[in-house]
């Protein structure tokens, strides 16, 4: 028989997460993109950060026709994600352009993110921001593909409060770090130092 989940947080019912989830303000706003295959994940964080979050959006899917109906013009859109043309955020408001951020950003693994841009030819007409070099991921369960890979949760975290300073979010991260915590204590201390002890890890980029 299925395990009861809480239809808010998906966590099964005995383990669920919404007591330790914010309800934060953000003058950003943030939608999330995020690739089916996620939806059922262990340690999908993207749905912490939406449900954390009083101004932000998740969709899931692979193709978004409604991208452009999202993009509200009260709102700077701009991609989180890496490149060569990314802006290290903060972004300032100019004299013409004072308006909030809207983050949008891909949840899934690299190759998954880079098939939603692909999908969504809409998402490569944004400019993109990225976060500064040197930021280490809490995520401890896994290998991070390269420095600075974080979690998707982590990264929004990031990106807001490097955006929105000296304001702070990092109370988005609590269930994120009790949900590892969990993941831990099920596997036992023993086989996470020997598997995973000494690394630094992670899931979803960016």
């Amino acid at each position: 028989m299925p395990r009861i989940r809480c239809e808010r947080c998906l966590r099964p019912q005995s383990h669920c997460l919404c007591h330790l989830i914010p309800c934060l303000p953000s003058r950003s706003r943030v939608l999330i993109l995020q690739h089916p295959d996620e939806v059922g994940h262990a340690l999908n964080t993207a749905r912490f950060a939406a449900l954390g979050l009083a101004n932000a959006q998740l969709e899931v899917g692979e193709t978004f026709p409604e991208l452009e109906r999202w993009l509200d013009p009260a709102y700077r859109a701009c991609l989180l994600f890496p490149g060569e043309t990314a802006q290290t955020l903060p972004l300032r408001a100019t004299a013409d352009d004072d308006r909030p951020l809207l983050l949008v950003v891909p949840d899934g693994t690299w190759r998954k993110a880079r098939k939603l841009l692909y999908l969504n030819p809409l998402l490569s007409t944004l400019p993109c921001v990225s976060l500064p070099a040197g930021l280490n991921s809490r995520y401890r369960l896994r290998k991070a593909p390269g420095e600075g890979a974080l979690a998707t949760l982590e990264a929004i975290v990031a990106a807001l409060e490097l955006q929105e300073a000296p304001q702070r979010y990092d109370a988005l991260l609590r269930p994120f770090e009790a949900l590892i915590e969990g993941q831990i204590a099920a596997m036992g201390e023993e086989i996470f130092r020997r598997n995973h002890s000494g690394s630094v890890t992670s899931k979803e980029e960016p």
